[in-house]
């Protein structure tokens, strides 16, 4: 998870290009801030994903196969 610091410095960054533009230092920083939040937001994402079962109404997992492919490897790397 990306610190509430770095959060607030990317919403911080994003007002001002709204309201008056940003410096071209300023835009790197948002263009590298954006990236490490969308990195982290994606690697939660799939552990997410990937540590999750699926069952249906009747009891059955219906978790999808490449999903429980991905668990087998993890189970094998740890």
């Amino acid at each position: 998870m990306l610190s509430k610091e770095k959060i607030a410095r990317i919403n911080e960054l994003a007002n001002k290009s709204k309201s008056e533009g940003l410096t071209p230092a300023e835009a790197k920083e948002q263009t590298q801030l954006r990236g490490e939040y969308l990195r982290t937001f994606r690697k939660s994402m799939a552990n997410t994903i990937e540590n999750m079962t699926i069952i249906d109404p009747e009891g059955n997992d219906v978790t999808p196969d490449r999903v429980k492919k991905i668990k087998e490897n993890n189970k094998r790397l740890h």
